[in-house]
């Protein structure tokens, strides 16, 4: 089909103003170029798009089909216009991160600070979602970068050390389970629990191993970060699946007690994961470089005689 914006601009005005005229008047176009215009869709789609009638037009069946797709792709080519119009302001490049809600939370904040500071002329579009669909995003050149858990299948693409944590169970002091210095996560599922939001990626995958063995989550608040989760805890609300870094600063100023999680998923070794290093831009590279594990990438850098 070889249509042009012009020509979907021109069927939405069209199809809003219920006539050809105005819709041409709207496009500052002679009724007659109007009308040339939309009988050439017409013949490309060979379909009639509008029902004209004495009273003025209406669309067709397939004229809906085509206002709602005009609708997303003018919409599209509207962002795809704002952000290039940065570069002309002076931006040199955009970068397209997803991670995981453990990474993003715990580990990205300084790091990504640092870099943005140290280049400037860079944007970074950052997103939390699962490792899995991370994954699947970066295969599909959805997604420059992305950060997942090791456990997932990364075939096919070039990965990179990014940091290692571990999930724990945090209670209050006067909880039931506060006796325990270790539990496997099913053996926590009769208690109630504090949450993260409903979007978090993290969130989503608890509730995923607790559906696996037939059970749910009784979740008594969902919140939208990891201190706050241990805050409610401390107020023995529930119990809490946290980063064992996030548990071990909040237990700074908090009452908090922190029970291992014997279960694998719970050791993260995080890891950053690209389709090509050498294939995406400089300042993409700069960028992986500056999150990955100091001496592992420079040992994958001289190994591999990338440029700095």
């Amino acid at each position: 089909m070889r249509f042009d914006l012009t020509d979907l601009k021109l069927f939405l005005h069209v199809v809003e103003a219920g006539s050809i005229t105005a819709g041409a008047e709207r496009m500052h176009l002679a009724v007659a170029a109007a009308s040339t215009r939309i009988r050439n869709m017409e013949i490309e789609l060979g379909t009639p798009l509008l029902n004209r009638e004495r009273q003025g037009v209406h669309p067709t069946p397939a004229g809906r089909t085509l206002v709602h797709h005009a609708r997303q792709m003018l919409q599209q080519a509207e962002r795809m216009r704002a952000e290039l119009g940065e570069y002309a302001d002076g931006l040199k490049g955009h970068v397209r991160l997803l991670s995981n809600t453990n990474a993003l939370t715990e580990f990205l904040p300084e790091p990504l600070s640092n870099f943005l500071t140290s280049h400037p002329q860079v944007n970074i579009d950052l997103e939390e979602r699962l490792s899995d669909e991370i994954v699947a995003a970066v295969a599909d050149g959805k997604a420059d970068i992305g950060i997942v858990a090791g456990t997932e299948d990364v075939t096919g693409l070039e990965v990179f050390p990014f940091r290692v944590d571990r999930f724990v169970l945090v209670t209050s002091p006067n909880h039931p389970l506060a006796e325990k210095k270790k539990i496997a996560f099913v053996e926590a599922l009769d208690s109630d629990f504090v949450g993260l939001d409903r979007a978090s990626s993290l969130q989503r995958f608890l509730s995923d191993k607790a559906e696996r063995i037939g059970r749910r989550l009784k979740l008594r608040v969902q919140l939208r970060s990891f201190d706050a989760v241990c805050r409610m805890v401390e107020g023995n609300v529930g119990v809490g699946v946290v980063p064992e870094t996030t548990a071990a600063r909040n237990m700074r100023t908090m009452q908090l007690h922190v029970i291992e999680l014997s279960d694998e998923w719970a050791l993260r070794n995080l890891m950053i994961c690209v389709r090509s290093l050498r294939d995406l831009p400089i300042y993409a590279q700069d960028l992986v470089k500056s999150l990955a594990q100091p001496l592992d990438m420079e040992m994958w850098v001289a190994s591999n005689n990338v440029a700095s």
